[in-house]
């Protein structure tokens, strides 16, 4: 086995190849777009490259077949509560179910990372936001939803046999469209009602503009000091909606003022990888074709929950229960969705956690986000609780 840098167009296309072997016989596998896992090396497309900077290596036995990948990364804005040492990434990991292998894969990544000034690495996760690629699934092997990590049942043990440790849990959560909420819920709702002062509103895409705005405004409030995050500013609040657009669903984005000033929002989308299974990685002009008919044709029957937040001052109030209530009302009486499932929440945070549980949510998924110390006679710290 040797390993080889990814340097050109061949070894490019060598690295988005490598699932197709590790997942040739995984009927819940959904091959990533191309264009998805390409953007998150593209200096032009990722910001995450103006404060770091990233490698990939493909990993390749005695008859040159590629039978696992890895990227590493560093970025000055990658920073989790309590940390105590500079930490680097790695992410995009595929590998035969061999630990010669996957150590190799580790071993390279973590060269790379001291040489650069880094005591730890998490992994697997994104080279950018927490939104996507984040993540070993550790339970809840089942076909993943858009831009989620998915990965056999062997990875856990390559980690760990390796020596990362769980930093902490991501849990998702399912619930069917149609469930009964509780009867907390409703009161809450009828409480904020009665208040005009309050207003809870879906987006509408001509008024796109605004509604960036209002999400610039809540997130930075309630998100940005939050592990790091930087400042959103209006404009790229904006570069990001109009990026969503083709596929927003208006009735499935909400928000609540308080006297027309935004207070929390509650971003959801439908389902694409119900469409873009059967894309095979590709978005060229022939696939766009097919990915507009199965949207016209209805195949997207479940919503993912994107983002949830409330600024802090609102926070612990009902007005979470206010704005679910009211989206439901549309959601529910729309009748075109049958599930709905949440994007992870980390179990260092217990106050999303019980929302979630409150809802008669149910777990779908577990993943996990590593993290292995160089220093291996160091004390090793789970992510702390968030108060």
């Amino acid at each position: 086995m040797h390993l080889v840098s990814v340097i050109d167009k061949i070894s490019e296309k060598e690295f988005l190849a490598v699932p197709l072997l590790i997942y040739k016989n995984d009927p819940n596998f959904i091959r990533p777009l191309n264009k998805d896992v390409n953007d998150v090396f593209d200096s032009k497309k990722n910001k995450a490259f103006r404060f770091g900077e990233c490698t990939r290596w493909l990993l390749k036995d005695e008859n040159e077949k590629c039978i696992g990948r890895i990227a590493a990364f560093v970025n000055k804005k990658y920073k989790n509560k309590g940390d105590e040492q500079p930490t680097g990434g790695i992410g995009f990991f595929e590998c035969i179910n061999d630990q010669q292998a996957a150590d190799m894969l580790f071993d390279v990544a973590k060269s790379w990372l001291m040489q650069r000034g880094m005591a730890a690495m998490d992994g697997p996760i994104n080279f950018g936001e927490r939104d996507r690629w984040w993540g070993l699934v550790v339970t809840g092997f089942k076909p993943p939803i858009y831009l989620m990590n998915y990965n056999p049942p062997y990875y856990v043990s390559l980690f760990e046999k390796y020596g990362f440790k769980n930093f902490y849990n991501q849990i998702c959560w399912h619930m069917f469209v149609q469930h009964q909420l509780n009867e907390k819920f409703f009161e809450q709702d009828k409480k904020y009602n009665a208040n005009s002062e309050y207003k809870a509103a879906h987006i509408k895409k001509n008024d796109l503009e605004k509604f960036a705005a209002d999400f610039s405004v809540v997130y930075n409030k309630a998100w940005a000091k939050h592990e790091g995050n930087k400042q959103l500013s209006k404009e790229m609040a904006y570069k990001m909606f109009k990026a969503m657009k083709p596929v927003i669903d208006e009735k499935i984005i909400w928000f609540v003022y308080h006297n027309d000033e935004p207070v929390a929002f509650w971003i959801n989308l439908p389902e694409l990888n119900q469409i873009f299974k059967y894309l095979h990685g590709k978005f060229d002009f022939f696939s766009r074709l097919k990915y507009l008919w199965l949207k016209k044709k209805g195949v997207c029957n479940k919503i993912t929950g994107i983002v949830f937040g409330v600024v802090p001052e609102y926070q612990g109030k009902g007005i979470d229960y206010y704005m679910i209530v009211e989206g439901a009302k549309v959601i529910q009486k729309k009748r075109h969705y049958n599930e709905f499932e949440m994007q992870w929440q980390g179990d260092f945070n217990p106050r999303i956690l019980n929302m979630s549980k409150n809802l008669g949510a149910a777990q779908s998924r577990v993943l996990a986000t590593y993290r292995y110390l160089f220093d291996r006679s160091k004390e090793f710290k789970r992510h702390p609780v968030l108060n």
